[in-house]
């Protein structure tokens, strides 16, 4: 009887953690059994790691094997297995050294013909090891430069099974490791021409509310015929949100490395992402999707970023339902009958929708055809509780020649806007230093409602009497109000702040104005 044991890591969302792979040999009739909660696909991997290891020139023990994945209670996904449990088996045969592998963690899936293949989410396992408190992680040579993005540890990128094997004594020739990256690999590649808020023409208030909804972080609605310039405005307010902090750039490259959507040669994702699903998206591909193996979606995806709807009425209920939980949240909980996921969803919402279905409806010699009926169906498409979560509504007006005329070159760069939302960012920063939020959307409403003037807050709870606002809609208010005061360096929200607050939050319906 024989034992070998080596280290791998399982994901559970987009946080590791540390699994030991035992391997034990006996004599009885040959064969191989994989236990501890694996999936179809990690139990495949007996034929995959049989086939790599006679291709890579070693031998099979005709033995029973059976591997073991402890915790045992943990499910396991993926083939990410594939090289532990054959390192793990050539230790319990002892064509290599045991103790040389024993706490290394190794990753990756393996070719038939003995070869390491790429696989996703390397970026939060090799997280996962080092939070383990494991210093060497073994990679297949595709991601070693995703997984070197890590720091604290020592990473190297292998080729095949036999070059493994090989560094740990087993009697075959094969070429060492590499353990460094060449300088011309690290260097960022240009994403091309950015776009700017200078880009867009005769629309002041609508780039009012992109500095708005940037500086306390509010989720946005706009609506407007096509062509108003809704999309290009939604495209441009990642332009004007700050850098991603290091810690939010391992969390953003984390969930983009599980998604597959990551490309390591850029380095760690430093901007805040840009999703924009089309509107025949399902709930899974919105929120997250899979059975054994969860994968991220869209709202996961555009984590410290922005997730657009463009024709947001398009889209289905269902689809828009699946909202509510990271809107209010910041993360999104998937159960599945086998697995429970959890993926962070901290993202700034912007929806874009046209006035009626056929988008006429507006502007000068409006030409709408559409019924009441069809109207009235269009709109309710949005439901009141999604809405209800969106602090800035705004029409965008069609654009005429005069409006152009009339804001032409007098309209600020993103660079400029994005200083301005830096400075009021900070001094949101430093009100609410000793609390547990940064950013004014963050706010609870008792928290608000306290700090502010009570005259203002009575004049508001006047309109949550009338039924044109909700609780959460005047909290909604004040939230905003405190990011205007702070875009113009006041201490505190004054009538004016509060006033065209309730003007961005209803669209200016709320009637009667604010004193």
């Amino acid at each position: 009887m024989s034992l070998g044991t080596t280290r791998c890591v399982t994901l559970q969302g987009v946080n590791g953690a540390a699994i030991e792979v035992e391997a034990h040999l006996a004599s009885a009739i040959p064969a191989f059994t994989i236990v501890g909660l694996p999936d179809a696909a990690l139990g495949e991997a007996k034929d995959r790691v049989r086939a790599a290891v006679t291709s890579s020139g070693l031998s099979w023990p005709m033995r029973r094997i059976t591997v073991n994945l402890v915790p045992a209670s943990l499910p396991k996904a993926g083939a990410l297995f594939d090289l532990a449990i054959a390192v793990a088996v050539l230790a319990a045969d002892q064509q290599i050294n045991p103790a040389a592998a024993r706490d290394i963690v190794h990753l990756g899936e393996l070719g038939l013909d003995g070869k390491l293949r790429a696989v996703r989410g390397v970026l939060p396992a090799v997280a996962g090891a080092v939070a383990a408190g494991f210093n060497q992680v073994v990679v297949p040579q595709e991601n070693l430069r995703e997984a070197r993005l890590i720091p604290g540890v020592r990473v190297i990128g292998a080729q095949s099974l036999a070059q493994v094997a090989a560094s740990y004594g087993a009697n075959i020739d094969a070429p060492p490791f590499q353990t460094e990256i060449s300088a011309p690999e690290l260097e960022n590649h240009s994403e091309g021409a950015e776009p700017n808020l200078k880009d867009v023409i005769g629309q002041p208030e609508a780039v009012r509310a992109i500095e708005v909804a940037a500086a306390g972080g509010h989720h946005l609605f706009l609506v407007g015929p096509p062509g108003a310039g809704k999309t290009m405005l939604a495209r441009r307010l990642p332009t004007v949100l700050p850098k991603l902090t290091d810690q939010e750039a391992v969390e953003v490259t984390s969930v983009h490395s599980v998604a597959g959507t990551f490309n390591p040669t850029a380095g760690l994702i430093t901007r805040p992402p840009f999703e924009d699903p089309h509107h025949t998206a399902t709930p899974g591909a919105m929120v997250g999707s899979g059975s054994r193996l969860l994968r991220p979606g869209a709202v996961s995806r555009a984590h410290r970023g922005v997730l657009f709807l463009d024709e947001a009425p398009e889209f289905s209920p269902r689809v828009l339902d699946t909202l509510r939980q990271p809107l209010e949240q910041g993360q999104i909980i998937i159960h599945r009958a086998a697995n429970v996921a959890t993926f962070p969803a901290k993202f700034q919402l912007v929806l874009a929708a046209n006035p009626c279905p056929c988008g006429r409806a507006v502007g000068k010699g409006a030409s709408c055809e559409c019924v009441p009926m069809a109207r009235r169906r269009y709109a309710a498409r949005l439901s009141g509780p999604l809405l209800d979560r969106v602090d800035l509504q705004l029409e965008v007006n069609p654009l005429t020649r005069a409006r152009m005329v009339l804001n032409s070159g007098d309209q600020a760069d993103s660079a400029t806007v994005a200083q301005r939302v830096q400075i009021a960012r900070k001094r949101q920063q430093r009100r609410w230093n000793q609390t547990p939020w940064q950013l004014n959307s963050e706010i609870p409403g008792d928290e608000l409602r306290r700090r502010i003037d009570q005259k203002q807050v009575r004049e508001l709870m006047g309109y949550l009497d009338t039924g044109k606002l909700s609780l959460r809609g005047v909290d909604r208010v004040l939230r905003v109000a405190w990011t205007l005061a702070d875009l113009e360096e006041r201490d505190h929200p004054d009538d004016t702040d509060v006033g065209l607050a309730l003007a961005l939050r209803t669209r200016g319906r709320a009637g009667g104005g604010f004193r």
